[in-house]
């Protein structure tokens, strides 16, 4: 069950859950405030009220609205990284790799509960600590596909890690201009599209270990 799901389903006020349930019901109604408003509009009245407690509840959880803003793009960041190293250890075909990377994202930017946005389209970016954690996943995904590239071709860590970023960096583009534009291609073919681009590239080097023809 997720966050959300949690939430529709502990929302009458004065029902008393364990602390971890609470927490996550918590958190489900950030969510769904924060998305919808953005940090700067949104208030820790109105998580409170989409929670169905008190404030004094909420704060005994968090702080403040930045402890809990942190605490969501925690939880987020960790799922999108989770996907990233999911796909690549779901196959050992490479082109097969590239395409569960790929749809890795879309599948990350398609979730109904909008979590993308509190990653790649926050309004809270110049806040050192919401600035440290995005930049930090980003990061962490370029490096889990860097490790990859550099096993299977050889190339040295730097230039994977170069490769592994575009990669990455073209798949989240990618995926956020297609939920946003309402595109009418499906998710499945606007993946094996994407995917075909990206492995034209990544084909041309040569596995490790073996001469190009």
């Amino acid at each position: 069950m997720t966050a959300i799901e949690q939430t529709e389903a502990a929302r009458p006020r004065g029902t008393r859950l364990p602390r971890r349930a609470r927490r996550n019901q918590l958190l489900g109604a950030a969510q769904e405030v924060f998305v919808a408003q953005g940090y700067h509009a949104a208030a820790m009245d109105d998580i409170a009220e989409r929670a169905g407690v008190s404030k004094p509840v909420l704060y005994q959880h968090f702080p403040g609205k930045l402890d809990l803003y942190l605490a969501l793009l925690d939880q987020h960041c960790e799922a999108l990284l989770q996907a990233v190293r999911g796909a690549l250890a779901s196959t050992t075909d490479n082109k097969l790799r590239v395409a569960a990377t790929m749809d890795a994202y879309f599948a990350y930017v398609e979730d109904e509960g909008g979590a993308f946005r509190l990653v790649f389209e926050s309004d809270l970016t110049n806040e050192p600590a919401v600035r440290e954690r995005v930049d930090r996943v980003s990061m962490q995904c370029a490096e889990a596909i860097s490790e990859v590239i550099a096993e299977d071709t050889g190339l040295s860590k730097d230039e994977s890690m170069l490769l592994a970023v575009g990669l990455g960096g073209v798949s989240q583009v990618v995926a956020r201009y297609w939920l946003s534009s309402e595109s009418p291609v499906e998710r499945e073919k606007a993946v094996a599209l994407l995917t075909s681009l990206a492995w034209r590239g990544i084909a041309g080097f040569p596995l490790h270990g073996t001469e190009s023809s």
